[in-house]
Parts: structure tokens; sequence; C-alpha cells
């Protein structure tokens, strides 16, 4: 299946039903007192985490979403049903964006988490609300409210303990598949990666960790060049990130200014993923004699002014890998491993009706004080065809 990890797509609540006038008419009571119903409010708009899904890709095709509206309201009092919420389900690491007012509206990390994205709109209020002591016939009602509609960036961003990241070929790959049972394809061109991988390494019964490929970046990636650059997100939420180093590169080039641009392309793309714990790993270190393998190191620690964890490893003959897997679960676990725990704090996402049935009700509350304003015009009567308010009077017999 094809991997998809962003999606803009239209959210829609439902609309509140309209609230109705109307008149108790039997047999023996021709003239009733008002009994017209409310409307039943809209359908919420949800996003739930599924752990079965692992890309945004039915999110492509469609996109534009609606929940059910609220039926209006009936007489003999009867309240209009509510429309039915509307669940869409996207795969667990989705952060949810406003994209007209760029706020991150939540981040799904948890199996059947579930965030309301589009509030329904309110119902409206039939004409027995409105009655009182001075207008026993009111011909007043409210319609619905429209439910609330956003245009929605759906942002996939894998959850992953450790994430690799470096030049292409630099044996990203080929380092997951030595210290896990992931698959990525592995060759000896550039750009071999096209989409991230996922690998879980096994320390024991009780001990494991997720880590991440992406693919390589080159220089200028951080301006849209490559491929790797529109991955960078994946590795927002690792906790651990692996600086890939290839101390015999292909084409020749040198190994610090490759450290270099790898350095300058994470700055560029985000301060914060820079500022991440990150471990410098030299790859491929069994092509090259042992004090030729420390000039490089040597020259890279130099250029980076380096003071961090160094380790030196050959992906390929699984020299080192074991020690490294060892030496990255050893520090998670002095990591916090909740999510949460290192979250920023975000303030509370604002809706567009968060007070409308506020408004509503005192609106309600206040009918006695609009009726007494009227209460010279003979409202209490309902023997006239003339709409005293401009509502239309419906006759229930």
């Amino acid at each position: 299946m094809k991997f998809v990890d962003e999606a803009r797509i239209f959210v829609e609540a439902g609309k509140g039903g309209n609230g109705i006038v109307s008149f108790r008419r039997e047999k023996y009571i021709p003239r009733g007192g008002p009994d017209g119903g409310d409307g039943g409010d809209g359908g919420d708009l949800y996003l739930q985490a599924d752990e079965n899904l692992n890309t945004l890709i039915d999110y492509q095709f469609e996109r534009s979403f609606q929940a059910q509206h609220g039926e209006n309201g009936q007489s003999r009092d009867c309240t209009g049903r509510r429309g039915d919420d509307l669940v869409l389900y996207v795969p667990v690491g989705t952060r949810i964006r406003d994209e007209d007012t760029n706020e991150i509206v939540g981040d799904l990390t948890r199996h059947e988490q579930k965030i309301l994205v589009a509030k329904s709109g309110f119902h409206g209020l039939g004409n027995a609300r409105f009655k009182s002591s001075t207008n026993r016939a009111p011909r007043h009602k409210t319609n619905g409210t429209p439910g609330e509609s956003r245009h929605v960036l759906l942002e996939l961003m894998l959850l992953a303990d450790v994430g690799l990241l470096g030049l292409p070929n630099a044996g990203k790959s080929t380092f997951i598949r030595s210290v896990s049972s992931a698959k990525p394809k592995v060759a000896d061109y550039p750009f071999t990666t096209l989409v991230p991988n996922l690998g879980v390494v096994r320390l024991g019964s009780a001990s494991s960790f997720v880590i991440a490929d992406i693919p390589g970046l080159i220089e200028g990636a951080s301006e849209g060049a490559g491929l790797g650059v529109q991955f960078l997100k994946h590795l927002e939420r690792c906790r651990i990130l692996l600086h890939m180093v290839d101390v015999m590169p292909a084409d020749l080039s040198d190994p610090a200014e490759n450290a270099i641009t790898i350095i300058n392309e994470l700055h560029a793309h985000s301060p914060e993923l820079a500022d991440k714990p990150r471990w410098l790993i030299f790859n491929k270190s069994d092509l090259m004699l042992e004090d030729e393998l420390d000039e490089v190191i040597e020259s890279v620690t130099e250029a980076l002014e380096w003071d961090g964890p160094i380790f030196k490893i050959s992906a390929s003959e699984r020299k080192g890998t074991l020690e490294l897997a060892q030496a990255i679960g050893e520090l998670l676990e002095q990591m916090p491993r909740d999510l949460e725990e290192t979250a920023e704090i975000r303030e509370e996402v604002e809706f567009q009706w968060d007070d409308h049935h506020k408004q509503q009700m005192e609106e309600v509350e206040s009918a006695d004080d609009w009726n007494d304003e009227y209460e010279g015009d003979d409202d209490d009567d309902d023997w006239d065809d003339d709409d005293d308010h401009g509502v239309e009077i419906i006759y229930q017999k």
C-alpha cells in the first residue's frame, strides 16, 4: 500500500434542527396552548486513532466529510432527533492542524484516542419555550445554528524511540536490517529508501525499542532538494537521533563536510529537532585500517566540535551493532517513555460554538422581558391569522 503521510480534508459538523411554531389542536380544544418542539442538535465530527492503520491514503481521494444534521422539532412538544456523530479513523501518530489558524487541534498518540475537531450546531427552540404569563400564545421560535467547519491538515508522524539520519548510502537501512527484523531495500545507489521504515529492536524478553529510518538528506534539503526533508517530521517524536557518517563515501567526498551538511540541514529545518540527544555513528569501519579510521573520526569531531557519544560500527558485518543497540536501550530506560510527559502544554482549542448554548438559554430566560415589550399588542391570543412578530403560525388539527 502506498505510504501517504499528509492529507488535507474539509470537516463540517451537523447543523442543528429548527424549532417550530405550533399550537395544540384537539376535538374539544380548538385553541390550545403552544406545543412547538425544539430541534435536535447536529452531529459532532471526531477523529480517532486506530493502530491497524499506517497511512492516510484513504483521505487522498475523499476529502470532504460532514456529520448528520439534527431534525426539526415537531408539534406536541416533540424534540427533533439528534444527528449522528461522524468518526474518521486515522493512524496512531497523526497530528491535526487547523489550516486557517495554523493551531494544532490535537495529537493522536494512543490507540482509540478520540478528539473533537468540529462541534455540532445547537438546536433551535420551539415556541413552547417562550410561553409566559403575559404571552400565552407565543409565535416566536429560533433556528438551529450551522455546524462548525474546518479545513484540516492531517500529518502522520511515526512513533519511534530512535531516528536515523544521514546522507544517502550512509548505511541507515543496512543498520536497521542488522538490529531488527525490518527488511528495507538496500542497494549501492542513492535514495534507495523512498519512504520511512520502522524496525523493532529487541534486547530481551522485556526490553525493546522502535527505530525509524528515513530517506537520506542532501545539501539544500531544507529548501526542498531531495526527499528527506519531507520526512524529517517523522523524527520529531524520537527521543534519540543517530547521525550515521559514512567513513568511506563512494563519491570520495569528505566525511567531515558531509557531517556538517547534515547538521546544517537539521538546524535549518527545526532548531527543536537539532536540540534532541544525538549520537555520532561512524559506519563502514571494516573498510579502513584502524589508524585511518581514527584520523577520519578526529577530523569529523573537530569539524563539528563534537563532545557527545561516538560509536564505530560496520552494519553490513554486524560489527558493533549489538553494543550500540544495548547502549541505546540503557539510555532509553533513563528517559521518559510517555510522550505526554515531554509534550508542551497546549492551550485549549477554541470551537466556534463554545458559547452558543449559553447565548441560546439566555435568550429563553429573557423571553419574559421580550414578551413584556409587546404586551400591549394583544399577543395572548391565537385566533388571528396575522403573525405579530414575523414568524408563520403553524396550526395542528
